[in-house]
């Protein structure tokens, strides 16, 4: 290169902006877009029948380092999601605790608890038995197998204490009193004496309960509700 041509490409940097690169030449390398436009500007120059080797390098990084960010914001994501239904969780569980008798316990289930949820519907179903006469009006009395029924909905049935969610389903559409697009259903073991019961949750979003998600949050609710009603039979 001349000294005339060099002259030139000096000139299109200002001194100051010409210096500070100088004093800390990694402010480039830690803007992308820059590094971007570079490796641009040096593959133009070297023509199209030559491949500058580190560029390719550097893409395939940029591919690698974005992929690596995506990763880690779902993971940050997905811890912030459990923990804020963690909290969601427990505040349910000090809910049904602050009630005062067993037809307060039930009328708080649709009326404050399912707000706190963020669902449209949370009922408790229990079969109908002798051994448990009088129960308040809220709860859902179903004649005797029904639960089964309703949990396997036509499908393979899980096993007693599986949680099961799905999109809403035919047989359940009774027991929501509304439009639901997705149901969680809790079986609770009330003890061998006592019958079949099971709490069911709706919700208007779909992709509320999913057979994919996890069920540890739910089944730590079905736990403590468990333990209170039976403290309030």
């Amino acid at each position: 290169m001349s000294d005339e041509a060099g002259m030139a490409t000096e000139a299109t940097l200002d001194p100051e902006t010409r210096e500070k690169l100088l004093a800390d030449p990694g402010a480039i390398l830690a803007d992308r877009d820059l590094m971007r436009a570079l490796v641009a500007a040096r593959e133009d120059e070297v023509g199209e029948n030559v491949i500058d080797i580190r560029g390719r390098a550097m893409e395939a990084l940029e591919g690698r380092l974005d992929r690596l960010e995506m990763q880690h914001e779902n993971v940050i994501a997905a811890a912030f999601d459990n923990q804020s239904g963690a909290a969601v969780v427990h505040r349910a569980v000090i809910g049904l605790l602050e009630t005062s008798d067993l037809e307060d316990l039930i009328h708080s289930l649709q009326a404050d608890i399912a707000p706190i949820l963020r669902i449209e519907t949370l009922r408790l179903v229990i079969e109908a038995d002798p051994v448990l006469p009088n129960l308040p009006e809220d709860v859902v009395i179903a004649p005797q197998g029904a639960i089964e029924r309703i949990v396997t909905a036509g499908r393979r049935a899980p096993r007693g204490d599986d949680i099961v969610l799905r999109p809403s389903s035919p047989i359940t559409r009774p027991i929501h009193g509304r439009s639901v697009a997705s149901e969680a259903l809790l079986p609770l073991e009330l003890g061998a004496r006592r019958p079949a019961a099971l709490l069911l949750m709706g919700s208007a979003d779909a992709a509320r309960f999913m057979p994919a998600h996890g069920t540890d949050l739910l089944r730590f609710f079905s736990q403590a509700f468990r333990l209170i009603l039976l403290g309030r039979l």
